[in-house]
């Protein structure tokens, strides 16, 4: 602004900056309905007053909406200045707001001198609240020469009798004082210094405050150094002012810390939530001393255990994550009343809750944060909570992390979560059970009986799987744990066959009726008739696993079968081949397999999934070949009983290895957070008179600077360079380019408009609409533009849903020397849903779980000139801003055909689901054919993201090939 102003006239200075400044009416209406300034005229001279407010109202958004009307202003002057009607005096300060008060030539209207007068009179009222009013309104008035007969008027009202009149006048006086302070009001300062000092009112003070915070900074402190003990008893808007002066001052001038320490400290208990939070963030701000830290992590724990405002919550903790990244072992002291937190009903809450703590977890607190988890994880169980299965889920894994780390606990915590092997988590549960078995094998015999005494609990076919496989691969330890193990398979399998029993048809029980005589208890006869019933059946009581395997669950009764033949093997090679209880196993366990074999051979005359069936008939014949020949090679024996168990301890190193390289690579892909030839400020070269709490706030600075915790490395500067717009064409008389921003649910439009003519542009305004979820917030005003000149109009746009979106308009401009009415079409803004969606992480089991519920879905056929599989997915991966769930580890091999699933979440909090089924042809060109499936709860994210992965799968622009997308 500063460079234009000097190629320009005062005048246009002027326009200029009343353009560029923010608009303080914004009302939607309907430009077709205004009505005429006759009408207008008409209803504003009579004595009705709702007429009145009607016609003003109209005529307030008629000039809104561009129109003009001359005459409407001295009408409204005659007839509706001395009104007592509350409302159109409210009106009317609206209308002093919007109408004209210049000419053409820059020169105030006559008719404001009388407009002056009014607004005299409304500060001379004896209402207080039109006074009050009135006051707000001039807060509003950028016009020096009507605001110059009121400066005395305003000045009065500082000492009115009523303290809503006294906060506006302070209001009043700031904003004067900021627009024309050494013009009109020379000595604000000083009047609201004098102001402040008798001032009682909370709201009237803390506007005092406001105007001497901005307007004379050291009158402000000079103020606070004299009322150190006074400021929590001035409100939490005196408060909140405080700090922003507090960030003000200390980013300017860091050695002026000192000077707000005791009050950010004493800010930090402060009864009002919003002040406790902004003292925490300053503090943290200013300073990364261990005290500081330490002091605004116990504020945010206390806001997150009192507050009730699942938001305030989730804000706190996402706080409290950013505190994390170079404060951790600060945090650890404050983990257990961070933990409080998981007392929420809302899974959202007790999430983030459990990944900031997890994080936290060290040596000293180990046992009192597994103590605080397995509390939980109980009360899960005895109440009715909202998802407590998805809560029990996230617990169990928590309590793993914390064994993995720390394996001292392991023991104390396995076996609770072993109780709930028959609760919705039991499926992670038994996951965890199998990696503390390998992992320690001090604790397998205690495990193991555990196990084995929960054995008969276990409902569900899944986890029967890996309980069995449990027993079979860990159960030859010693001899009594083999016998137990066999014995508790062998009792909840039952014996053969496992084939449902037909059942026969009962006969029709009729009852009959058996009349007799009896004698009563006076002696007296009496006849008696009694009907026989039905004989009660017996309920047999089935286990689970005989249950599941008669239903016709053939793989649970082959992966049985296998663990009964290593059972057997082990204790064949440990009693030897001749004993009794060697041969017992061996028979029974072939018994089971022929049991099995013959369910198999009855299912599958009439199923469809033979295939299945055979790959089990197949395992279950290769069992009876090791219990049947002894003559079968021993390392094929060896092979059976080993690998399996080797290539899960195999699994469990690889993915600890894959967590820290990960973890390593992040670390790696940072940029650097500070230069080498940066200046350190070292603490012990500083000088001697700074004492007490000035040396622990900047006790931290050092190594804050060493490390860059407090340095931003983002490239704005890039960011905005990769998100400009050309408008116009280079030959068209204005050209124009937008740099489009986006913030969350707001997009910030700054267009550069450049006049390329050496004509005058007069009312020269752009035109903007949207095509989508957008909604243009306000319309730019219009402008002119000297030859040769340039101008910067913002638009704001509100964004509803992740929805790829257009903008496009026009530029409307008139030639000052012909009066010549043009027009310039602009093009489009493409609005790119890669701005909407960020990486995102899920379970394997939430993402189908989201799979089968989300009813929109997107299907695009692949198309493609890329001819490796792994380098298609790892493209697509990069063009959306997804996350591939599938593991890069499996990826390998020679195999012609890629399956993999992504996910998204967007800003507003909806998730993206990708799945990738891509097959590359065995014919000679080498092409990759298949399908990419999105699916989301709205349509919008699966029809764009479906765009975006046409266009860049082959990496020029292209339409989609499937079209709309459709339930499914």
């Amino acid at each position: 602004e500063k460079k234009i102003e000097r190629t320009m006239s005062k005048g246009e200075v002027d326009a200029f900056q009343l353009n560029e400044a923010s608009c303080t009416v914004l009302f939607g209406g309907d430009k077709a309905a205004t009505p005429s300034q006759e009408d207008i005229c008409t209803d504003l001279e009579g004595t009705d007053d709702k007429l009145k407010c009607k016609a003003l109202k109209g005529c307030i958004l008629g000039m809104l909406n561009g129109e003009k009307f001359p005459r409407v202003m001295m009408t409204v002057i005659r007839f509706c200045v001395n009104t007592k009607c509350h409302e159109l005096k409210k009106l009317l300060t609206l209308f002093w707001e919007v109408a004209p008060k210049y000419d053409e030539k820059r020169k105030l209207l006559p008719e404001m001198i009388l407009v002056c007068n009014a607004l005299l009179k409304d500060l001379h009222h004896p209402n207080e609240f039109v006074r009050g009013s009135m006051l707000r309104f001039l807060c509003k008035l950028q016009e020096p020469e009507l605001l110059d007969p009121l400066i005395p008027a305003i000045k009065e009202c500082l000492e009115h009798r009523h303290s809503y009149v006294r906060k506006n006048a302070a209001l009043a006086v700031f904003q004067i004082h900021k627009s024309f302070g050494e013009r009109l009001l020379p000595d604000g300062p000083e009047l609201i210094g004098i102001f402040i000092e008798r001032e009682t009112d909370t709201a009237a003070r803390r506007n005092a405050f406001l105007m001497l915070f901005n307007e004379a900074e050291n009158l402000a402190i000079e103020y606070l150094a004299n009322n150190v003990d006074e400021v929590p008893k001035f409100g939490d808007g005196f408060s909140l002012c405080v700090l922003d002066l507090a960030r003000k001052v200390c980013r300017r001038d860091p050695a002026q810390k000192a000077r707000f320490v005791r009050f950010l400290f004493s800010m930090l208990n402060a009864s009002s939530a919003a002040v406790s939070y902004e003292a925490a963030w300053t503090l943290v701000s200013l300073s990364s001393a261990p005290t500081a830290i330490r002091a605004a992590a116990a504020a945010y724990t206390g806001l997150l255990n009192s507050q009730s405002d699942n938001n305030v919550k989730l804000i706190v903790l996402d706080r409290i994550g950013e505190l994390l990244k170079y404060h951790s072992k600060v945090l650890q002291e404050v983990l257990l009343d961070l933990l409080r937190a998981l007392s929420s009903p809302n899974i959202d809450i007790c999430k983030r809750t459990l990944e900031v703590s997890m994080e936290l977890v060290g040596p000293r607190n180990i046992e009192e944060v597994v103590q605080v988890l397995k509390r939980e994880v109980l009360r899960t169980r005895g109440s009715d909570l909202e998802k407590g299965g998805a809560y029990r889920t996230m617990l169990i894994q928590a309590i793993h992390q914390c064994a993995v780390k720390f394996p001292d606990i392991a023991d104390s915590v396995v076996h609770v979560l072993m109780d709930f092997l028959n609760t919705d988590g039991a499926m992670d549960v038994i996951v965890f059970v199998r990696a503390i078995m390998e992992q320690y094998p001090n604790l397998r015999e205690s495990i193991f009986k555990k196990l084995l005494a929960n054995f008969a609990e276990i409902q569900t076919s899944s986890v029967l799987n890996v309980a069995l496989w449990i027993v079979g691969e860990y159960g030859g330890e010693s001899n009594e744990l083999l016998s137990d193990a066999f014995e508790e398979i062998m009792g909840n399998l039952g014996e053969p066959p496992f084939i449902a029993a037909e059942e026969v048809k009962e006969e029709e029980f009729i009852s009959e009726a058996i009349t007799k005589n009896i004698v009563l208890a006076d002696g007296t006869y009496a006849t008696q008739t009694t009907m026989t019933e039905p004989p009660k059946k017996k309920i047999e009581v089935v286990a689970t696993l005989r249950r599941l395997v008669i239903e016709g669950d053939v793989f649970l009764g082959g992966v049985a079968t296998c663990a009964l033949t290593k059972l057997a093997l082990r204790s064949i090679a440990m009693s030897g081949d001749k004993s009794d209880k060697g041969k017992d196993h061996q028979t029974r366990s072939l018994v089971v397999a022929c049991g099995v074999a013959r369910l198999i051979q009855a299912k599958s005359e009439n199923a469809q999934q033979k295939g299945a069936f055979a790959d089990t008939l197949e395992r279950l014949t290769f069992c009876c070949r090791l219990l049947l020949d002894p003559a079968l090679d021993v390392e094929l024996k060896d092979s059976f009983l080993n690998d399996s168990k080797k290539s899960f301890s195999l699994y469990l190193e690889n993915i600890k290895k894959l967590k820290s390289s990960s973890t390593q690579d992040e670390e790696a892909k940072r940029p650097p957070q500070l230069q080498a030839d940066d200046l350190i400020n070292f603490r012990q070269l500083r000088r001697r008179g700074a004492q007490g709490a000035e040396l622990d706030i900047y006790d931290g600075d050092d190594m804050s600077k060493a490390t860059g915790s407090n340095s931003n490395s983002s490239d704005d500067f890039g960011n905005q360079l990769n998100h400009i717009y050309q408008l116009t064409g280079f030959a068209d008389p204005v050209y124009a380019e937008a740099c489009v921003t986006v913030h969350d649910y707001d997009i910030v439009l700054e267009i550069l408009v450049i006049n390329r003519t050496p004509n005058t542009l007069t009312n020269l305004a752009v035109e903007l609409a949207t095509m989508g979820d957008l909604k243009l917030v306000e319309r730019p005003q219009t402008l002119t533009i000297g030859p040769l000149d340039q101008r910067t109009i913002r638009a704001n746009i509100k964004v509803s849903s992740t929805e790829t979106g257009h903008i496009f308009g026009t530029i409307v401009y008139e030639n000052s020397s012909t009066a010549e009415r043009s027009f310039i079409n602009l093009n489009d803004v493409h609005l790119d849903i890669m701005d909407y969606i960020h990486p995102g992480t899920c379970t394997d089991e939430a993402f189908r779980l989201m799979w089968a519920e989300f009813e929109w879905e997107n299907k695009v056929a692949i198309n493609t000139t890329i001819s490796e599989l792994s380098t298609f997915l790892s493209h697509v991966v990069t063009n959306t801003n997804m996350t591939c769930l599938t593991p890069t580890s499996k990826e390998g091999g020679k195999s012609t055909f890629l399956a993999a699933n992504l996910y998204a979440k967007s800003i507003f909090g909806e998730d993206a689901l990708v799945n990738v089924s891509v097959e590359k042809k065995e014919d000679a060109d080498g092409k990759l054919t298949g399908y990419i499936r999105i699916r989301s709860k709205t349509q919008g994210i699966a029809l764009s993201l479906g765009d975006r992965i046409t266009i860049v799968q082959r990496g020029v622009s292209g339409e989609n090939q499937d079209g709309q997308p459709k339930p499914n």
